[in-house]
């Protein structure tokens, strides 16, 4: 066999991988979970349930804040 035909096979072989390595990469891709994971999906409820209850926690304690400041004015009359 010639020199350049050895290397046209070679490059040909080599682009038929990269080909089917694409390929199989965008195949995988698009099989990805169609809905969120068993763990995503129970740290996200867990998330969910601290910001929640911090934001409750801020709510009672700007009231509080509210009320004695109320009270320090109404003092100073």
């Amino acid at each position: 066999m010639h020199v350049y035909t050895i290397l046209a096979l070679d490059l040909a072989n080599e682009r038929t991988r990269d080909a089917r390595a694409m390929s199989r990469a965008e195949h995988l891709a698009a099989e990805g979970p169609a809905r969120p994971s068993f763990v995503r999906r129970g740290l996200a409820y867990a998330l969910a349930a601290v910001s929640q209850g911090s934001a409750a926690a801020a709510r009672r304690l700007d009231a509080v804040t509210a009320d004695e400041f109320g009270r320090s004015l109404s003092a100073t009359d």
